[in-house]
């Protein structure tokens, strides 16, 4: 990023680790707009919102499945996959990328929901809430199942909170954090949600915060679509354009599917970026695997390293 202009800089934070370019891309705005004193317009903090938690959606879906898949329960695998397919054409036909690339960018927003965007969201919602539920109890269900993920993998309270871990790490073992509502940002402070912590700390307590976080935010979505604010005529556009005359240093905390990710960064006084520090919540996840497979047979092994689901190439920052 060094040296390149905001925008092409913007594009570089949305390819840091792609199941995270929404959050990744909102926490690289967000701190550009607190280094150069930008206000961002309402609909598009709120359109922001949007798309990071059906990106929070999506990705849970996949991992829900992908974790029993490695516990040889294919069929989970398979409904879920379908479930995180239709959250990702959803994405498509509302803002015209399936993982939201480039669509949060500092200042703003590069698109708005087209007319029936609102329906197509409450549509899904609605399919979600009718299928989602009977694979929850499959999962809680299946005696084979759970022998393979309760109990294994256990994280304890004391590591997670040594290390700072977030996201479902974190919460599976008691650590009750979330950027989201500490320290809190726009548009959540004015949305109704909780925070799903658990204390057992092994892989079936972080296949369930993913769960429970499935089911927030769905309601989150219906919250705000339905309390979307309209676009004002010369007011209230979706995006705003940066200032380049400025400098200046800003700091961003974000929610991402994984946990929190803070960006930091210095402008200069042409509107480029002199330095830049993305971090990815999977630095203080990864070393916490070594300990969850301690004790575990071999064959675990996928299955705890799932659970975590860490960014390769967000650790590699």
């Amino acid at each position: 990023m060094q040296g390149r202009p905001v925008a092409q800089a913007a594009m570089l934070a949305a390819r840091i680790s792609g199941d995270a370019t929404v959050a990744h891309s909102l926490a690289f705005a967000r701190a550009v707009e607190a280094a150069l004193g930008v206000e961002v317009p309402a609909r598009a903090v709120w359109l922001r919102a949007l798309m990071a938690e059906l990106e929070r959606i999506a990705n849970h879906l996949g991992d829900i499945g992908a974790i029993c898949n490695d516990a040889a329960f294919a069929f989970m695998l398979a409904q879920t996959s379908q479930l995180r397919e239709r959250v990702l054409r959803t994405a498509d036909a509302c803002f015209g990328h399936r993982l939201m690339m480039d669509r949060v960018i500092p200042g703003g927003v590069a698109t708005d929901l087209p007319e029936r965007g609102a329906g197509l969201l409450l549509e899904l919602v609605a399919e979600l809430r009718k299928r989602f539920p009977p694979l929850v109890a499959i999962y809680d269900g299946k005696a084979s199942l759970q022998d393979r993920t309760v109990t294994t993998g256990f994280v304890s309270a004391e590591l997670v909170t040594r290390f700072g871990a977030g996201g479902h790490v974190g919460r599976a073992s008691g650590r009750d954090q979330d950027a989201r509502r500490s320290p809190g940002y726009a548009p959540y402070d004015a949305l109704n949600f909780e925070v799903p912590v658990l204390t057992e700390g092994d892989v079936n307590a972080r296949v369930w915060v993913r769960i429970r976080e499935v089911e927030q935010s769905l309601s989150l979505i219906e919250q705000i679509v339905a309390r979307l604010p309209a676009i004002s005529r010369g007011l209230d556009h979706p995006s705003v354009p940066l200032d380049s005359g400025r400098g200046g240093e800003g700091m961003a905390l974000v929610e991402s599917f994984r946990g929190e990710i803070l960006t930091w960064v210095r402008l200069d006084g042409e509107g480029a970026v002199t330095r830049c520090h993305p971090r990815d919540p999977s630095w203080f996840q990864w070393p916490l695997l070594e300990a969850a497979i301690g004790g575990n047979i071999v064959a675990d092994f996928p299955l705890c390293n799932k659970s975590f689901n860490c960014s390769y190439a967000g650790h590699d920052l």
